[in-house]
């Protein structure tokens, strides 16, 4: 296999990768409540709604790894024109569906053409950036789905309407729609994927080889607490957003206020990641993960005490500020603790757990708020968000060097250590290369 060197000069593919990012993401996210609303009018039940969402979760975990393991020996822009083509074929079909397990299939579709656009696209970043520039690239590159996340529920709410039985073609609309947004992203795909250079034989020997075993890559120290913060933020976004309904139902607070509320708080995740590099000179990187984890465990539990609307607001701007580090800085905790040849596919095992997570999370909060009320789910979000600071504090007091994989456990350095010290040498350095037409 023949190696590749991070770019240095010029970001123009970072843009390009943070508008596609908008436009696939922003076409999911109005798609995803577009579904639901669309299984109501076809006469699903919430059992029926529950097996359609999982469905979009379950299906992409058989091929997560597979795919990993393809994108670490070849390239990575193909990964995204598939995924967007699954993205938008499943939004259109599915809005043409007339049956719900029809609906299913494309749901799992539309899942499956994320997955396949993330792993595309966090390889790519990893690639391109230099050691010391990844956190600040997968810090603007999440922009793009924070930016899909606080547009596409709002454009799927003014398309859909539930007056005079208009529901099921109003939802049908949305799905083309969302299809169509999709669609676009193939606007900014050229040449995202930087040719592949030369590189000195003993810097190629590193990435060659057979292929590293999963348990391997779980065991690398870092990657565990990546892909757990990873979890535990995905979890408190969908929770958060699941349940601060009902906390506003509760406590009397109109939809419109709630639906501005989840508006702020997404808003304040991009404010985060556009600050992310002097946040992580300030306070280092172990330091910043721990602290946000922990900081958005306590802001999670105290969301279920009786306080005004401004100050539920001051909490989830709060809160969205300290989600916005996870998941970049997991990307970044991932990328430089995984062995050199197995980025990608340990790039997919995170994506594995967010979606195991999407799964298991919501079920346990359910079951947690049928017997606790409604306080409980937020009370599981604090202590996964605790566990998992707790978790980066751990990894990160820890040293140690890298070595070879082969023997089944591989240790790397800690995060704070695998940016500078790497820079600039051998593979790791910067060097611009001509980019792929």
């Amino acid at each position: 296999m023949t190696a590749t060197r991070p770019e240095g000069p010029g970001r123009s593919w970072l843009l390009r990768l943070v508008l596609t990012f908008s436009f696939a993401q922003g076409a999911v996210s109005m798609a995803r409540p577009a579904v639901s609303y669309r299984a109501l009018a076809l006469g699903a039940d919430e059992r029926a709604i529950g097996v359609i969402t999982a469905v979009y979760a379950l299906l992409p975990l058989l091929v997560a790894v597979p795919l990993g393991r393809r994108t670490d020996h070849g390239r990575c822009a193909p990964l995204l024109v598939v995924g967007v083509a699954l993205i938008s074929g499943g939004c259109t079909l599915s809005g043409l569906a007339a049956s719900l397990p029809v609906m299913a299939a494309w749901s799992g579709v539309m899942g499956l053409g994320h997955l396949c656009f993330v792993i595309g696209a966090q390889s790519i970043v990893a690639r391109r950036s230099a050691p010391e520039d990844r956190d600040r690239n997968f810090g603007h590159f999440t922009i793009g789905a924070s930016l899909g996340q606080l547009i596409g529920p709002v454009a799927a709410g003014l398309v859909i309407s539930e007056h005079d039985g208009r529901m099921a073609p109003t939802s049908a609309t949305a799905l083309l729609v969302s299809g169509a947004v999709a669609a676009v992203s193939y606007a900014s795909l050229w040449r995202l994927e930087q040719r592949t250079c030369a590189v000195p034989p003993d810097a190629a020997d590193r990435t060659a080889g057979p292929p590293v075993p999963v348990r391997a890559i779980l065991r690398t120290r870092g990657v565990p607490a990546g892909i757990f913060m990873s979890l535990a933020v995905l979890s408190a976004t969908d929770i958060l957003t699941a349940y601060l309904p009902v906390i506003g139902e509760d406590r009397a607070i109109a939809p419109t206020t709630i639906g501005l509320l989840l508006s702020l708080r997404a808003a304040a995740t991009i404010a985060c990641r556009l600050v992310m590099t002097p946040m992580i000179r300030w306070l280092g990187r172990t330091a910043l993960m721990a602290g946000s984890c922990a900081l958005a465990g306590v802001l999670c539990g105290g969301l279920v005490l009786p306080v005004p609307v401004w100050a539920l607001a001051a909490m989830l701007l709060a809160l969205g500020f300290c989600l916005g580090v996870g998941q970049p800085l997991s990307m970044t905790t991932v990328v430089q603790a995984a062995p050199d040849r197995a980025r990608s596919t340990a790039l997919a095992l995170r994506l594995t757990g967010n979606r195991l997570g999407q799964v298991a999370a919501p079920a346990g909060a359910g079951l947690l708020a049928g017997v606790a009320g409604t306080a409980a789910p937020f009370a599981l979000l604090g202590v996964l968000l605790l566990a998992s600071g707790a978790m980066a504090a751990r990894t990160g007091s820890r040293r140690g060097g890298r070595t070879s994989p082969s023997a089944g456990g591989v240790s790397s350095p800690p995060a704070d250590e695998a940016g500078a010290g790497r820079a600039g040498k051998g593979a790791g350095g910067p060097q611009a290369c001509p980019e792929r037409p």
